[in-house]
């Protein structure tokens, strides 16, 4: 069985919480890529940033339902997802738009069980990490090639 080290992508391209958006669309058009990792000076790991963070930048806000009463208005629902949105939208660097909250795989995770996470989080990227480094990033291609090598018995 692989696993995440059979199958990551060792020389991986970072970025810094400072890259401008502009820059992030630039580098994911120019160097073909979806996703990136966003780490500190220190190379620890703040978050991933996508193709699709850029993307929402552009979508239609939903503003909450609001409750007037008297001189106050009273948010019914959704704010927190309102607030999300105007930050989202507002981003310029990509310490600012990228995902804070990763799923990370050790080197040692087995490639059904990346499947697994990838496929229930609905997620497109993801860090390869041991004890606290970031070694690798996995995309859907990747696993899609494991899957392909274990069909071939290698």
């Amino acid at each position: 069985m692989l696993n995440a080290a059979d199958i990551m992508q060792k020389d991986i391209m970072t970025v810094s919480p400072e890259t401008t958006v502009e820059e992030l669309g630039r580098i994911f058009i120019e160097k073909n890529i979806s996703g990136l990792p966003v780490v500190d000076s220190s190379g620890g790991l703040v978050g991933v940033v996508t193709e699709n963070d850029l993307i929402s930048r552009n979508k239609q806000i939903h503003i909450p339902t609001m409750l007037r009463l008297f001189d106050a208005f009273i948010p019914l629902e959704g704010f927190n997802a309102f607030e999300t949105e105007i930050k989202r939208i507002s981003a310029k660097v990509a310490g600012d738009i990228c995902t804070r909250d990763t799923v990370n795989v050790s080197p040692d995770t087995g490639l059904d069980e990346i499947a697994t996470i990838m496929t229930e989080k609905k997620l497109h990227h993801l860090p390869v990490m041991d004890k606290k480094k970031l070694v690798g990033m996995i995309n859907q291609h990747d696993v899609l090639k494991g899957i392909a090598l274990e069909g071939t018995g290698k």
